[in-house]
């Protein structure tokens, strides 16, 4: 959530801000709100002490023996006034905190506007991969492997399902552990969190009210639903909270599975595992002081990149244009995967940095040790990392002559083979 104060104090920066999303701005009935809102906070205001005065007179002008009927009269004419009021100012609140929480995160001074035709890349890292055979792509390299069954997926879960099987299995399993024994060794914080979420989580995380049909509702009263990704659960772990200075920065990562509708028709390139409506992912999170939050978002993209290179994969580093970032986040960076059979590179992690505007959100504030002084953190998220694409990459790009793949020396201590082999 946008601050008020900065909306109303400099409301031609905001525009221009969320112009570099595309986002055209209209202030106008907002500010008009707004304003009449705080005249009527000082209207209620003089009212009421004007009320609590007169009151002072009854007790006083019945011990004179005077009429207090005129006076009983003001004060009633006075509490429906003050009852007006108080429901107008009450229904422009309302209004105001409607309109502001569908606003998108301002992007960082220095994320380019427009869409994704502006985003940067930063960096190509590893050898592209070349092959003097003729290489195969993951769907049926991963049916040759046994490594998915990707029509009994179909037939258990419906399109956008798949099954890992045997070695197939090991091997996400193995990515896993991974993760999760880096992040356990560079003193992150593991944390399981609930799948099933409240309303309120995804309000927080800034994907609703906007996106409420992105997810997997469970309930019709009330409002649970399937988390998208561990980050809309760990924003919300100090929701409503104060955190001491000394508590910060926080570094926490989660292991989930991610349930997501993903609206829409599937192209052709994104069949078997580039898309689907559940996958396993690791999730980093930060809290942080304000100015700490830049060091901990290369922090993170310098974790997630590890992990990719402990893997050997060929990818490249992305910074998003403003157009290209999600809602909540100021800015962001995508490491993408190079894919060989579709020519493209396929995001694996996002990393991002939202600033303030979660905090606001949930209310998630910290006490300055020297001032006492209530400040709103910073939150930052990563993936680290999302496996759904990295078998495809890594069975593309690791693929031998003969139909086998060569498994990344990382993860051979939990697959327990150095080769997987085409099934007989």
């Amino acid at each position: 959530m946008l601050d008020i104060n900065l909306i109303r104090s400099n409301p031609e920066y905001v525009i221009a801000a969320l112009k570099k999303r595309g986002y055209d701005l209209d202030l106008t009935d907002f500010l008009a709100m707004d304003s009449r809102r705080r005249e009527l906070i000082q209207l209620n205001e003089a009212t009421k002490a004007e009320q609590n005065k007169k009151n002072k007179q009854i007790p006083v002008m019945k011990k004179q023996g005077q009429d207090t009927a005129e006076l009983m009269a003001e004060l009633k004419s006075l509490a429906e006034k003050i009852r007006e009021m108080d429901a107008e100012q009450k229904e422009l609140e309302e209004k105001i905190r409607t309109f502001v929480l569908a606003l998108p995160n301002l992007p960082a001074d220095d994320v380019q506007p427009g869409g994704k035709e502006n985003n940067q890349v930063v960096r190509v890292c590893g050898k592209k991969p070349e092959f003097s055979f003729e290489a195969q792509n993951h769907v049926d390299l991963c049916t040759s492997l046994g490594l998915i069954d990707y029509e009994r997926g179909v037939k258990m879960g419906g399109n956008g399902f798949w099954l890992y099987t045997g070695t197939g299995a090991q091997l996400e399993w193995a990515l896993l552990n991974y993760f999760v024994t880096t992040h356990i060794k560079d003193g992150y914080e593991f944390m399981l969190p609930p799948h099933m979420l409240t309303y309120e989580c995804g309000l927080t995380a800034g994907q609703f009210p906007k996106f409420e049909e992105d997810v997997f509702r469970l309930t019709e009263e009330g409002f649970h639903f399937m988390l998208p990704t561990a980050e809309t659960a760990l924003i919300n772990l100090y929701r409503g909270e104060i955190l001491n200075e000394d508590d910060l920065p926080r570094r926490l990562f989660a292991y989930t599975p991610c349930y997501r509708r993903e609206a829409g028709t599937y192209r052709a390139e994104e069949r078997g595992m580039i898309r689907g409506h559940q996958f396993n992912k690791v999730e980093m999170f930060g809290y942080t002081k304000p100015e700490d939050s830049d060091a901990m978002l290369q922090e993170l993209i310098g974790k997630a990149c590890a992990l990719v290179d402990g893997l050997g994969l060929h990818y490249r580093l992305s910074k998003l244009a403003a157009g290209d970032c999600s809602a909540s986040m100021a800015t962001t960076y995508d490491i993408e995967l190079w894919i060989p059979s579709m020519g493209i590179y396929k995001e694996c992690s996002s990393v991002s940095n939202a600033h303030d505007y979660q905090a606001r959100r949930g209310n998630i504030r910290f006490r300055r040790n020297e001032t006492k002084k209530l400040e709103f953190v910073h939150t930052l998220n990563g993936s680290g990392l999302a496996t759904s694409r990295l078998i495809p990459a890594i069975v593309e790009q690791f693929q031998q002559p003969d139909g086998s793949v060569v498994v990344p020396e990382v993860l051979r201590q939990w697959t327990g083979c150095d080769v997987i082999t085409p099934k007989k």
